[in-house]
């Protein structure tokens, strides 16, 4: 072949190439659909402390279960078929997903006694969209009434400079902000840098193997009442939260939130594995009410290591769980 006309080829190439690399993808509308449903809900399923036998539940133990308000995911508009939700999620509802430039359109059900909200933290939205402040469609959607909130997932929604290539915020009902996170209505929403999801229909991110989320939060159950203060993991106390599994060398994303009130101030520990926050190795994050990082780790160490509060009073108060990694 000529070699003029190769080059001209090559380089014709190379230009149809960059043109494409130039076009943006495409933004995708990613849709869900929740209920705000009433549960029966018990913090110690198994009836023991999992982490202290000898100890037992204490007086966290001696009324565990109770009716919380929660957000239930389906798989369409029917409210047929409820959305599965790994075991570990215990208590929050479904983590909704997308890429910077993506919209959620989120259907809400209210399918509960009182009015209820969604109301997103990190997202771009108008008055309609916001479910707080008693302005707009979505602010308060009445028992048996339902919603579409639309949130755009722009890049001031997306990760920084200095955050992984996903980043997590906090969803929940916001008709009266200071009652409805403690009745259970709360969930989390990652969003992926552009050009790091996995693919078209799979936002996750490509660089991370396995992601969790973790709230840590005490739910008032009798108006103070020590054993009311349930101090959980995603809802569980005493060990009762199961399904943290990994395997070692494994890619890890740990979404780690908070909400509640002002004895909400924790300081997440892992043993046996130490995490990358933000260019700072630890092994302990610290979270305040409404806060929200999201850090990485790469399991060195088998084994099935605590998982907890290192404030002492939320330690006995059944702040602890266990997670495993596997050979």
């Amino acid at each position: 072949m000529n070699s003029n006309y190769a080059g001209r080829i090559t380089g014709l190439i190379a230009f149809v190439m960059g043109c494409w690399m130039s076009f943006p993808a495409q933004a995708v509308v990613r849709e869900y659909w929740i209920a705000a449903e009433k549960t029966a809900w018990n913090y110690a399923p198994s009836g023991r402390n999992l982490i202290k036998p000898e100890a037992g539940l204490g007086v966290w133990g001696e009324t565990p279960a109770y009716t919380k308000y929660r957000y239930i995911g389906y798989t369409d508009g029917s409210y047929a078929k409820p959305l599965a939700q790994p075991e570990w999620m215990g208590i929050l509802g479904p983590q909704l997903r997308a890429v910077v430039g993506d919209t959620l359109r989120v259907h809400f059900l209210n399918k509960t006694d009182r009015p209820l909200s969604m109301h997103p933290h990190g997202m771009l939205y108008d008055k309609n969209s916001e479910g707080a402040d008693g302005d707009g469609a979505g602010a308060s959607v009445p028992p048996g009434k339902s919603h579409t909130y639309t949130w755009i997932a722009d890049k001031d929604a997306g990760p920084g400079p200095a955050d992984p290539s996903s980043i997590v915020w906090l969803y929940h009902s916001h008709v009266m902000e200071e009652e409805e996170p403690n009745l259970g209505l709360i969930g989390t929403i990652v969003i992926t840098r552009k050009g790091m999801a996995r693919s078209g229909s799979d936002p996750a991110p490509r660089d991370v193997d396995q992601e969790f989320t973790a709230l840590y939060m005490i739910f008032n159950e009798e108006e103070g009442k020590e054993g009311g203060m349930k101090h959980t993991i995603n809802g569980r106390i005493f060990g009762n939260l199961n399904g943290y599994e990994t395997r070692l060398g494994k890619r890890v994303r740990w979404h780690v939130v908070a909400l509640g009130n002002e004895t909400d101030n924790h300081t997440v520990h892992w043993h046996g594995q130490t995490v990358l926050d933000h260019g700072r190795r630890t092994d302990v994050v610290e979270v305040l009410p409404a806060s929200m990082t999201s850090v990485d780790m790469v399991p060195r160490s088998p084994g099935h290591w605590l998982f907890h509060c290192h404030v002492d009073d939320h330690m006995m108060a059944g702040m602890s769980t266990r997670w495993r990694v596997l050979p």
